[in-house]
């Protein structure tokens, strides 16, 4: 089987990081990607006679929710979650996914 240039590339790395036990037919490859999405409200305008200045009531706070996704194009499986916070617990959470997503006998190996 012919690879392309960036997959030879990717599996010279993935076999340069594996244990030397590990065949590379055995390993499964992720690609994961976080993204932060939101609203941020504009400056408030309002309509009123030349001279006055009126007031109005402007949102000042942000609501975030955050997603973290994951595929493995091996297999076409995909994990995902979604969060109101970002930390090192909800990285874990994904982790476990992704982990509990993988079939029992290959390796996984994250990118």
């Amino acid at each position: 089987m012919r690879l392309k240039k960036p997959l030879k590339k990717l599996q010279n790395k993935a076999i340069d990081i594996l244990p030397v036990h590990v065949p590379f037919d055995r390993v499964d490859i992720w690609f994961q990607d976080e993204a932060r999405f939101g609203q941020q409200n504009t400056t408030t305008r309002l309509w009123a006679p030349k001279g006055s200045r009126p007031r109005s009531v402007r949102q000042q706070q942000f609501e975030y929710a955050y997603l973290f996704g994951a595929i493995c194009p091996a297999t076409g499986a995909t994990e995902a979650l979604v969060t109101p916070f970002v930390n090192q617990d909800a990285m874990r959470q994904h982790l476990k996914q992704i982990s509990e997503a993988t079939v029992n006998d290959r390796y996984t190996n994250y990118d």
